[in-house]
């Protein structure tokens, strides 16, 4: 019990650290292979964003999920599809597009082009303190 104690004692310790370090300026060279980049992840990158680069394919889609308490932007870089929403409605995407959805929305985005559809998904939390 001891051991399990020292164990969380240190890790809640680096996450103190960590949460506590400055995000710095970087670059990040996005890449073209799988279907996911983590571009920030959140302290100690960023403040409060969350982003990455989704790669599609024709008819494949990222999965339904919420934004919870976060806003989140798409930036369209190629391809072509729509978001769909919990209430019916669907968003037509196409490169050079920006997409904004606002906090506590379900969502899904699908390819529905012929070639690949590649975004930057960009998160924020709305419970900023």
């Amino acid at each position: 019990m001891k051991l399990v104690r020292v164990i969380l004692v240190v890790t809640v310790s680096t996450m103190l650290a960590l949460a506590q370090q400055k995000p710095h300026a970087k670059v990040i060279k996005l890449a073209n292979e799988g279907k996911e980049q983590t571009l920030l992840s959140g302290p100690p990158d960023t403040v409060s964003m969350r982003s990455g680069l989704i790669t599609l394919q024709p008819q494949q889609t990222v999965g339904k999920h919420t934004t919870g308490h976060h806003e989140e932007m798409l930036v369209i870089l190629e391809g072509e599809g729509k978001m769909l929403f919990d209430d019916g409605i669907s968003l037509a995407i196409a490169a050079n597009h920006v997409l904004y959805c606002p906090p506590e929305t379900g969502h899904d985005v699908i390819n529905t082009g012929t070639g690949t559809l590649r975004y930057i998904y960009i998160v924020s939390s709305t419970d900023l303190k």
